[in-house]
């Protein structure tokens, strides 16, 4: 009987937010597993650092600068990857984030919120849906968050957006599956990420956090190359409509 592959030699994975922080990680692990790696990002500089990073590993990387909530820019981007490459494996991790309360949030920072964590992702996932329904398969892999099914005061946009994302990842799931598509989420608890900078140096925060994640610490970035390989490799072609928690346990805790 075959062993079950997580071989993803010969695919291309294009990986949004993958200058730095959990885009990177993911980025790493999908490389070391034989993926070419297209990080995407709007900082060019720090996209090219992350390339460098990987290629002096001996892993196949590659830079593209593009602003995701240009319409036109991303869809254009797409179309020039499959044209070279074709895109196997999507993962949507650019995200933001706003902290405030919520009658003090300005409509610009609500959309902001929505576009980058909700509606790039849509587009995204439209766009290069079109290829892998052509080729009758793909991996569609999107970042959520605890915040997708947990509610927490001072950062309803992005609950919003996170649980919006929860849906389409159910939703897309449901209707590319006949054409041999799998779509599922990573959920992230709190990573020390540039994202929670403010929250990790915050001492009130940190141990209250700790306290309250049953593994009794926060999560490292390259804790999610496991889930993030699993969802891309073949190991997974029966999984689909799935959120995976990489959260210390904290949403199986009460």
């Amino acid at each position: 009987m075959k062993t079950v592959s997580f071989d993803l030699t010969g695919r291309t994975a294009l990986v949004t937010g993958g200058g730095g922080g959990l885009g990177l990680a993911m980025a790493r692990g999908l490389a070391e597993h034989g993926a070419r790696a297209l990080l995407v990002g709007r900082d060019h500089a720090k996209l090219d650092a992350a390339v460098a990073v990987l290629e002096a590993d001996g892993l196949l990387a590659e830079a593209l600068p593009c602003d995701l909530l240009d319409r036109s820019a991303s869809d254009a981007m797409v179309v020039e990857v499959e044209s070279r490459y074709g895109i196997d494996i999507l993962v949507n991790n650019a995200g933001v984030q706003h902290r405030q309360p919520v009658l003090d949030v300005a409509d610009d920072d609500w959309e902001r919120v929505i576009d980058t964590n909700l509606n790039a992702p849509f587009r995204l996932a439209r766009a290069v849906g079109r290829g892998m329904i052509a080729r009758g398969r793909g991996k569609i892999i999107n970042t959520l968050s605890v915040l997708s099914t947990l509610g927490r005061a001072t950062a309803v946009p992005y609950a919003s957006a996170k649980g919006g994302l929860l849906m389409l990842t159910r939703g897309l799931a449901v209707e590319l599956a006949p054409s041999g598509i799998q779509v599922n989420g990573i959920a992230p608890g709190y990573i020390l990420t540039e994202m929670n900078t403010a929250l990790s140096q915050n001492a009130q925060f940190s141990d209250w956090l700790t306290s309250r994640t049953p593994a009794r610490r926060w999560g490292r970035p390259e804790e999610l190359a496991g889930a993030a390989v699993f969802l891309a490799a073949p190991a997974s072609d029966f999984v689909t409509g799935h959120v995976l928690a990489v959260d210390g346990g904290i949403t199986a805790a009460v």
